[in-house]
């Protein structure tokens, strides 16, 4: 059995896995509350919050997974990307019970285990494929030909399309965490009251840009100069058609760039994962592009989208090469391009 830990943004979560990839316990604490008055995550105070959380979390998984340590195989943490204080705390805390348990220590990136949540869907292989992983940090696209091989073909080179969507909602004070709040206005918009752009859309590459689009979200909203979005008094039809237009030109961009990448590559799977692969639009519009261009879509279940400790299962596979850490595992924080 194999105990998984999660630290990398604002959810402190932990999951004890067996050998069949079977769940037998798992917890989550969120940091919502702690983040909503400021409108994001900020990373001094989600570093202390997990402080605070990742030994009870820890027990409360291996309790309901009846466990005790010496049940555990081995110990399995993200140790990259993310927040380096989040990062920090999970990492610290698999290594100190490694030591403590003398169990082997086993390192997960964070976003290749955001597209194994799709093979813990479905008991038949998803692999190969093209992997597209839309979060609140990044947007990355893979040609993946096992879940351990992932080709990186591009990612975002400013905004994620989860950030994106955070900052959005902020100019229209929607709230936090942004992306549920914009897509639950949008459904009731205008897709096409604003004409928005496609960044990069029909480049020749299959990197990100939505920092454009969100400026011209604040223009839409405000005018060139204006920064103090409180004072801003917006009807609430016209805050639907904002949300509306805005969610379809993300979604655009990521159907159309991920079904490039599915053509390109010659495969006909394509497995999506992250936060954002939550948005019913953007799940809606894939099946569509799906069925339209000839290829499969698996997209990871809702409970699997946002940060959790149960695609840490992606672990397993290390463990059945044989790749194992050591002590002097260190963090990977920050915007990941390349893997």
């Amino acid at each position: 059995m194999l105990l998984t830990i999660e630290s990398t943004c604002d959810e402190t979560a932990a999951a004890v896995i067996d050998d069949d990839g079977r769940v037998l316990g798992d917890c989550v604490a969120t940091q919502e509350t702690l983040h909503e008055k400021f409108q994001g995550v900020v990373p001094e105070i989600a570093a202390r919050a997990h402080l605070e959380r990742i030994l009870p979390v820890i027990q409360t998984a291996m309790q309901k997974a009846s466990v005790s340590s010496a049940d555990l195989t081995a110990i399995a943490v993200a140790d990259r990307p993310g927040l380096a204080g989040s990062l920090l705390v999970g990492v610290v805390a698999a290594k100190t019970l490694s030591l403590a348990w003398d169990k082997p220590l086993v390192a997960i990136n964070h976003l290749h285990a955001h597209l194994y949540a799709c093979q813990l869907a479905t008991p038949t292989p998803v692999y190969p494929c093209i992997g597209l992983v839309v979060s609140g940090g990044h947007t990355s696209l893979y040609h993946c030909t096992s879940p351990l091989d992932l080709d990186y073909l591009g990612g975002t080179i400013d905004d994620a399309a989860g950030e994106a969507f955070d900052k959005v909602a902020a100019m229209l004070s929607l709230g936090f965490p942004g992306g549920p709040a914009v897509s639950k206005l949008a459904a009731t918009g205008n897709r096409k009251a604003f004409q928005f752009p496609r960044s990069m859309l029909n480049k020749d590459n299959f990197d990100f840009s939505f920092s454009g689009l969100k400026t011209a979200v604040r223009y839409a909203i405000t005018g060139p100069g204006q920064t103090d979005f409180s004072k801003l008094e917006i009807a609430d039809d016209v805050k639907a058609d904002v949300c509306a237009s805005f969610e379809a030109a993300v979604v655009d961009v990521l159907v159309g760039k991920a079904r490039k990448a599915v053509a390109k590559h010659r495969v006909n799977r394509l497995i999506v994962g992250g936060g954002v692969a939550a948005n019913g639009y953007l799940r809606e519009q894939l099946q569509q592009a799906a069925t339209k261009h000839g290829f499969e879509v698996i997209i990871a279940p809702m409970d699997l989208c946002t940060d959790n400790a149960v695609m840490g299962a992606i672990a397993l596979q290390k463990i059945r090469r044989g790749e194992f850490a050591d002590l002097t595992l260190d963090i990977t924080p920050g915007l990941q391009r390349g893997f």
